[in-house]
């Protein structure tokens, strides 16, 4: 395994909610974002409809092209997970996106 590929996600979804562009203290654009998925999987042989909800956040030049995106819009996302400082949760931190 290549570590430097070690946590990454791949993943198409709809914006479902999208937070006013906020600024981090350092003065760097920031949006909070939840995502949702739909797919189909074979698990244990067994087809299986797969339904998430993503947390989910993206910073400077990504962040502002994310917020003018419409709700509901359909978009392949990459990036990496991570626990936030004070949280237990996984958070999605979008590095790219398009179609």
């Amino acid at each position: 395994m290549n570590p430097d590929n070690a946590n990454h996600l791949s993943l198409v979804a709809v914006i479902a909610e999208l937070a006013a562009l906020r600024y981090t203290p350092a003065g760097m654009p920031a949006l909070d974002l939840r995502l949702e998925h739909q797919s189909r999987v074979q698990e244990a042989g067994q087809d299986r409809q797969v339904v998430a909800n993503v947390k989910a956040v993206a910073f400077g030049v990504l962040a502002e092209r994310l917020a003018q995106q419409a709700i509901g819009s359909q978009w392949k996302f990459q990036g990496f997970l991570a626990s936030p400082r004070q949280g237990k949760s996984l958070v999605f931190h979008v590095q790219e996106f398009g179609a």
